[in-house]
């Protein structure tokens, strides 16, 4: 999709406004996800792969479908922080999701990804994507 079309809504959409990089503190929120989930050496190299990698887009409902999730309800305290933003005018983080062996994961951005959706489903999500690295060990 060109990035005209993406930026321009149709008749009757919400313009959702986007930020040109991922915030700071959208780093350390993955990282504190992906620590629930990997071993702390794995999350710091996810992390760092996603520090790294170029800002692309994929559609909402490609994002979690591909992470196995169901959008959060339009009433959801997270959607509606975001949906506040929108409204304002003032630009969403993209989003940052990791691919591994074990599937796909929104490490940060669930509740934007979740907005675009219930706005529209085919909408486009600016993210970065990178591998997450390797599971944790039982034991």
């Amino acid at each position: 999709m060109p990035k005209d079309a993406a930026d321009k809504p149709e008749l009757g959409q919400v313009a959702i406004k986007w930020g040109s990089d991922v915030a700071e503190h959208d780093y350390a929120a993955a990282h504190a996800y992906l620590s629930l989930k990997l071993t702390e050496a794995a999350s710091e190299k996810a992390v760092s792969h996603l520090r790294k990698a170029k800002l692309t887009t994929r559609r909402a409902n490609d994002i979690l479908r591909a992470a196995g999730l169901t959008p959060a309800p339009l009433d959801d305290p997270g959607v509606v922080k975001d949906l506040i933003k929108v409204i304002e005018g003032k630009p969403l983080s993209p989003v940052l999701v990791v691919t591994g062996v074990e599937g796909t994961d929104i490490a940060d951005g669930f509740h934007r990804v979740s907005l675009v959706y219930r706005i529209d489903p085919y909408g486009a999500v600016p993210l970065k994507l990178a591998p997450a690295g390797r599971p944790q060990k039982d034991g």
